[in-house]
């Protein structure tokens, strides 16, 4: 039988496989030697059976875990002490990146996918302070009294919602961002970004049949007016393909794909040019009245 992705936290077992497979790439952009243990033979089966267009869903996995890493160790940096990690899912980085042992990491999500966390990683030791909290981010009352207890014993915190915003309604991302703005040591927020034309290919390419059963609904005409509305502003973004280019890994698109973006790109302006390489990405928000 095929594994297919037949709800929202099957997304997680897909992007673990994925991180396990560039794990395991001769120029690894990154290790993540725990992903293989919890994404098992469903996040592998998932990943074998998505069609063959998908090969872009599977090098943006890879490049935005690059973008989040470096968005989490520059706010670090700056003082924060703390990182929410909202719909964590099956991410590792409390186990594999270089934290300060101070650090507090607060994973939240289904009690399902926290007690199948749980019992794979059983033995293995965080680099931080790691907490897990079960929690259906859509219960707003047990959200709101979760970031109260964060946000009262913490300095700076940075809040991730890495591959969570996608799936919400527009108006269950501003509740959400507008619980966040409204504590004051809730300092930054890391957010998926997608533009408008990112929406249509996604339809066009058979992405969004493969995943039916968990659709993206957060697709605003005016993406970071959205946020501004809601009290965030933009403090950095990094786009998938230009980071690509960075890292040296650039979107595996098929020869005639290539040739035929080349030559669009040459007959378009400087600024659709720019365009064409910023239609997905992730932002770090800040609060927009800092």
């Amino acid at each position: 039988m095929k594994a297919q992705i037949n709800q929202v936290s099957d997304t997680a077992f897909m992007a673990a496989a994925y991180r396990a497979r560039e794990t395991n790439h001769p120029n690894a952009i990154f290790h993540d030697p725990l992903a293989a243990k919890l994404a098992g033979d469903h996040g592998k089966m998932i990943i074998d059976n998505l069609p063959k267009q998908a090969f872009v869903g599977g090098w943006s996995v890879v490049i935005r875990t690059r973008i989040i890493d470096d968005f989490i160790q520059g706010a670090i940096a700056e003082g924060v002490d703390t990182v929410l990690n909202l719909g964590a899912g099956l991410d590792t980085r409390p186990y594999r990146m270089e934290l300060p042992d101070s650090l507090r990491w607060i994973e939240v999500d289904y009690p399902h996918v926290i007690e199948l966390k749980e019992s794979r990683l059983a033995g293995e030791t965080p680099r931080c302070r790691l907490e897990r909290v079960r929690l259906d981010l859509a219960d707003v009352d047990a959200r709101q009294t979760l970031l109260d207890e964060v946000a009262t014993r913490s300095g700076k915190v940075l809040v991730l919602t890495e591959a969570v915003t996608p799936y919400l309604s527009e108006e269950a991302v501003a509740s959400l961002g507008e619980d966040l703005g409204a504590r004051e040591s809730i300092w930054y927020w890391v957010v998926d970004y997608f533009s408008p034309a990112s929406y249509e290919y996604r339809r066009r390419s058979g992405m969004s049949k493969s995943m039916e059963n968990a659709p993206f609904l957060f697709e605003p005409k005016d993406y970071l007016g959205f946020f501004l509305r809601i009290g965030w502003k933009p403090k950095e973004t990094r786009y998938f393909a230009i980071e690509g280019e960075r890292l040296r890994r650039p979107a595996p698109f098929p020869l005639i794909t290539r040739l035929v973006m080349r030559i669009l790109a040459f007959a378009a302006s400087a600024e659709r040019r720019r365009e064409m390489k910023r239609y997905a990405g992730f932002v770090l928000f800040e609060s927009a009245d800092t």
